[in-house]
């Protein structure tokens, strides 16, 4: 489709699909695998110093002649250095979130660097517009991690309108049908998180892998509502422990402070009791582990079957 093609051209990929940015899980094997596979590979900033953050870049670039982007949380340690670091080694893509990347989009786009932000409303999208922004991801509240309110079905459309910059559809997609959808509602592309939580190069615990493969429709909880920041995971004995203690008096600061370290417990070392196995609602969609390759060419043979 004509609409599919602008995204292509724009990430200069075979496929409308980009891999979403996850913490400490989103690294060099993956996105090289993803973007060899005909998509756009995406490395998490948020997984390391900037020395770490420059060696995956170099790792990518090893793994594949494919362009792959670096996600940056605007939150984080050390943004102005990795938000440099990202210009200096002219990636093709950098996604971000949590926060406005204006101030960076000049140096970015100076140095050839595609600037897609992630946002949950369409007001945000109209900023990103006017920051100059190259397309947005609009997220849905199914998505894995922090999310927003709406759903993917209610915000793509109407971001869709509030601007003229392509917008890439996220939260809640797992296969071709999740694609032809977001077509359907106006977005010229998608981007995936939970579904590559199960291919063969994504370096998550054996244990993180398993609870997203035997994960059912209802297998996710959103925490974190109390203090403003909302966060999608599997059900878990920290994501029970941590839902009661919203609803108890303990202090903000503790209540934050029960979260530090718990994705790396569940990514690095796939602990059942202290982990946080961040996933999204169609981690009940994921049900076998297969090359990421695999699963691209699965989802556009579906979608492109469906779009027809």
């Amino acid at each position: 489709m004509k609409r599919t093609a602008i995204l292509c051209d724009l990430l200069g990929t075979r496929y409308p699909l980009m891999q979403g940015g996850m913490a400490h899980i989103s690294d060099a094997r993956l996105a090289a695998a993803v973007s060899n596979g005909g998509g756009l590979g995406i490395i998490s900033a948020a997984s390391g110093n900037l020395e770490q953050i420059a060696a995956q870049i170099d790792e990518a670039r090893a793994l594949t002649d494919k362009p792959f982007g670096v996600n940056i949380m605007l939150r984080g340690e050390n943004i102005d250095a990795i938000a440099k670091l990202i210009a200096e080694k002219k990636v093709a893509v950098v996604t971000t979130g949590a926060g406005s990347p204006a101030a960076y989009i000049p140096m970015w786009r100076e140095a050839g660097v595609k600037v897609i932000p992630v946002i949950s409303t369409a007001a945000m999208a109209q900023l990103m517009e006017k920051s100059g922004a190259d397309a947005v991801v609009a997220e849905g509240t199914e998505s894995g991690g922090h999310v927003g309110e709406m759903t993917t079905m209610a915000l793509v459309p109407q971001v869709c309108d509030a601007v003229k910059i392509p917008v890439i559809a996220a939260g809640g997609i797992a296969d071709g049908r999740g694609l032809a959808a977001a077509v359907m509602l106006g977005a010229c592309g998608v981007q995936i998180g939970t579904r590559f939580l199960a291919a063969t190069e994504c370096s998550i615990s054996a244990e993180y892998k398993e609870r997203v493969l035997k994960a059912k429709d209802s297998s996710t909880v959103v925490t974190g509502r109390r203090l403003g920041h909302p966060v999608r995971s599997l059900k878990s004995a920290f994501s029970r422990a941590y839902a009661k203690a919203e609803y108890t008096d303990i202090p903000d600061d503790e209540l934050e402070a029960m979260a530090v370290g718990t994705l790396r417990a569940a990514v690095v070392d796939g602990d059942p009791k202290r982990g946080c196995f961040l996933a999204g609602q169609i981690s009940g969609m994921v049900n076998k582990e297969q090359p990421a390759a695999e699963m691209i060419a699965e989802i556009m043979q579906q979608a492109e079957a469906l779009l027809k």
